[in-house]
């Protein structure tokens, strides 16, 4: 039993890092998925401080990455307008039909927004399109490297209690 928890944990750090980098899955709550099923493993000492942090900087993430997006559209002198785009472009960038539409969904409903708000002001739309994709890029970055900090840990887990395992 506890070979398997240990291997769908590490498949778990893996989906998590993928995930990390498409939006469509939530990469730092994937790999916190991982920590917990090691520690749910047998003969596993449970730390639950290890567990309740990570949890709760996994769900803070998850919730930025839907705001970092439009922190940067605002932030490049967007209105509401481009930040409501930013969001839905970005849901529906994610269920689009098309390559990376999770990329140039934030992007174009940003712009759309945008010009919804001053149609005149095509300048102002294109500054704001752009930070929110500036915005989505470090949304992506920081769930990275919270997925791989989480792979660190549950390696250096694994690596001192590999007396269960080995």
């Amino acid at each position: 039993m506890e070979y398997f928890l240990l291997l769908a944990g590490f498949c778990c750090m893996f989906l998590g890092i993928l995930g990390s980098l498409l939006p469509a899955l939530p990469g730092p709550p994937i790999s916190w998925i991982g920590l917990l099923l090691l520690y749910l493993c047998p003969g596993m000492e449970k730390n639950y401080w290890v567990l309740g942090i990570t949890f709760v900087i996994a769900i803070v993430i998850a919730v930025l990455d839907y705001v970092i997006p439009a922190k940067g559209t605002k932030r490049f002198g967007g209105s509401k307008y481009g930040i409501w785009g930013t969001n839905i472009g970005l849901i529906v960038g994610i269920f689009a039909p098309i390559p990376f539409g999770f990329i140039i969904g934030p992007f174009v409903g940003a712009l759309i927004g945008e010009l919804l708000y001053d149609r005149k002001d095509s300048t102002r739309a294109t500054k704001a399109a752009i930070g929110s994709f500036f915005g989505f890029l470090a949304g992506t970055f920081i769930k990275f490297v919270v997925s791989i900090a989480y792979l660190g840990l549950f390696i250096s887990i694994v690596i001192s209690n590999r007396n269960i395992w080995f």
